[in-house]
């Protein structure tokens, strides 16, 4: 492949990985204060639904982007109060929110658009364009240098750019904060925590909230920037895909992005490269279609080790009198 090629891929690379990196980080905030979240999958599409027709009724992204987020916190709030107030099974909460998720979108889409579960396309005032960064322009004719930075680095839009500078808040937040010391212990021990004053419910409820602003961020971008409509089922198994990339990552901000990028590069390559023709065989565009998710299994299965998860992760928290 000669550079062009490759540069095409990797921006690709980008554009599918920052939908997976936002879920990543949602589940990371999530399951660290002990809630398992698989209803990542529906807060994605309930976002992306409502990012898509409000920012076609407004005509401004940024609306939709507010609309998309309001609709996955509540779906957060419904995931707290069934896995937290309640202490219902936080697995099924999470399945039965990517049901809801999935016939809700579909039935409302129709009701108000008449468009087979699909919403109107937006116009460009109603997307998040592409920003191009400093000197994108007159870089462009460097060898190598220039093609990297005007068309890999630059030309992406605002939530992606603010989904990889999660990356490093979320280590900060985590690793290097009050609030983030007690939203791991909480996941770890929340006897203890509980023990020194401070509130299992309310961190939990927090783990909550920031996991649905960020699968809101990350629908929002599938119908507002990389698409410019929804479309049923428009998040295809990225929820899923960002679960089994916080596994391997281990729970971990700066693994989690390495995994995304991978997951983000098979999905891409399966993009460029359909109907191979071997020779003698022509590989079909649906195997490469399911590769991604083949690999996601294999890699699983063979190649993360042990992974343990935070030690009262799924275990509903039941205050000692």
């Amino acid at each position: 492949m000669d550079l062009n090629t490759i540069i095409q891929v990797l921006d690709s690379t980008v554009r599918m990985s920052t939908p997976l990196l936002l879920a990543c980080l949602a589940g990371l905030f999530s399951e660290r204060a002990g809630i398992f979240d698989i209803g990542l999958e529906g807060k994605m599409l309930i976002a992306a639904f409502f990012s898509a027709a409000i920012a076609y009724e407004s005509g401004s992204a940024w609306v939709g982007l507010g609309a998309g987020i309001a609709a996955s916190l509540v779906f957060s709030a419904i995931h707290g109060l069934a896995s937290i107030t309640f202490r219902g099974n936080q697995l099924i909460s999470g399945v039965a929110l990517n049901f809801l998720a999935s016939g809700l979108t579909v039935l409302i889409a129709q009701d108000w658009y008449k468009q087979g579960g699909r919403t109107l396309t937006l116009p460009s005032t109603a997307k998040f364009g592409e920003l191009d960064l400093p000197f994108a322009n007159a870089l462009r004719d460097v060898p190598v240098v220039g093609p990297i930075y005007s068309d890999l680095i630059s030309g992406h839009s605002i939530l992606a750019y603010a989904a990889f500078a999660m990356v490093p808040l979320t280590w900060w937040i985590l690793f290097r904060t009050r609030f983030g010391l007690r939203l791991r212990a909480v996941g770890e021990a929340p006897d203890a925590v509980d023990t020194a004053g401070v509130s299992v419910t309310g961190m939990r409820f927090a783990a909550v909230a920031i996991c649905g602003v960020l699968c809101g961020i990350a629908g929002a971008y599938l119908a507002t920037s990389i698409q410019s409509n929804f479309g049923r089922e428009m998040s295809a198994g990225r929820g899923y895909i960002a679960l089994a990339a916080l596994i391997f990552a281990k729970w971990r901000p700066w693994y989690a992005l390495a995994a995304c990028l991978l997951f983000g590069l098979l999905q891409a390559i399966a993009l460029r490269f359909q109907n191979i023709d071997l020779g003698f065989f022509t590989i079909p565009v649906q195997f490469m279609d399911a590769l991604p998710y083949i690999l996601t299994v294999v890699i699983l299965a063979g190649f993360v080790g042990k992974a343990i998860p935070p030690r009262a992760g799924g275990e509903p928290y039941v205050k000692e009198r």
